[in-house]
């Protein structure tokens, strides 16, 4: 059984005012255990149009559940995607505050800009390193407006993939100089190393995760248009974000980025 319309649109409200009060909800999945991946996609769609027609353009996508390991925790065989709106993109010299995010976590990947459009179905890696104008290091801030991180594939969907805000490094690199399969990441927390991985545990390449992409969402009539920027899925596994943090992903070739995490300023809710 389908959601309803009434029941995509009451969703899609929630989800948005749980990250405008930055106070989550109960899982969409326990609560409507008949929504299947494609209500949760509806439930998506509506939520960036709401987002869209209040000013916030889409500039991108993001491509989740590309490691096996996650695909296996999530009972899918495939990845998911969401869309990435202007103001989800942060300065990297300027820190996040605990008053902006609910529980988040960091997670680093090659981001693609393309050069040209991509229309699915039938694009290739060979389209896609072709399309690409350059690449970036960058930091995938994930947060879920579901209470506890407590999630299914219904309610990561639905919640636009659990994307919250990109941050890009200030370096760019162009195809023909690296190999993406074989880009090396180290990710240090206040300067000690947490994770370290590689981009060949991105589909066996981040261009494979940019085509599935463009694919998935050639049958939704969409495509990726030119100047996108495409987050591909995370080189390691996720790091929670503390407030007093600061995170960097070296990136072999490609530079490094950056994040600080600090706490809100208490408000004294003296007057004037």
């Amino acid at each position: 059984m389908s959601l309803s319309t009434d029941d995509i649109n009451a969703l899609a409200r929630e989800l948005l005012r749980a990250e405008q009060t930055r106070k989550p909800i109960e899982p969409i999945s326990k609560r409507y255990p008949e929504a299947t991946i494609e209500d949760a996609y509806r439930v998506q769609v509506e939520g960036v149009r709401l987002r869209v027609e209040d000013g916030d353009p889409v500039r991108g996508h993001k491509v989740g559940l590309t490691a096996k390991v996650m695909q296996r925790q999530f009972g899918v065989e495939t990845p998911d995607f969401g869309q990435l709106r202007a103001s989800m993109f942060h300065p990297e010299t300027s820190p996040l505050s605990t008053a902006d995010l609910i529980a988040p976590r960091v997670e680093p990947e090659i981001s693609f800009v393309l050069a040209r459009p991509l229309q699915g179905p039938g694009v290739t890696v060979a389209d896609v390193l072709a399309a690409t104008d350059f690449v970036v290091p960058s930091l995938e801030i994930i947060d879920s407006r579901i209470r506890d991180w407590d999630i299914g594939i219904v309610d990561t969907v639905a919640d636009n993939a659990s994307s919250a805000l990109v941050v890009i490094g200030g370096t760019r690199t162009e195809l023909a100089d690296i190999d993406p399969r074989l880009i090396g990441v180290t990710v240090r927390s206040n300067g000690e190393v947490v994770e370290t991985g590689a981009s060949g545990a991105v589909l066996g390449n981040p261009a494979t995760a940019v085509a599935w992409l463009a694919n998935t969402i050639g049958r939704y009539g969409q495509s990726l248009r030119e100047g996108d920027l495409i987050m591909p899925g995370s080189c390691t596994r996720a790091i929670p974000l503390i407030a007093g943090q600061t995170v960097r992903a070296d990136f072999d070739v490609l530079g490094h980025v950056s994040i600080s995490f600090v706490e809100a300023p208490e408000k004294t809710g003296a007057s004037r």
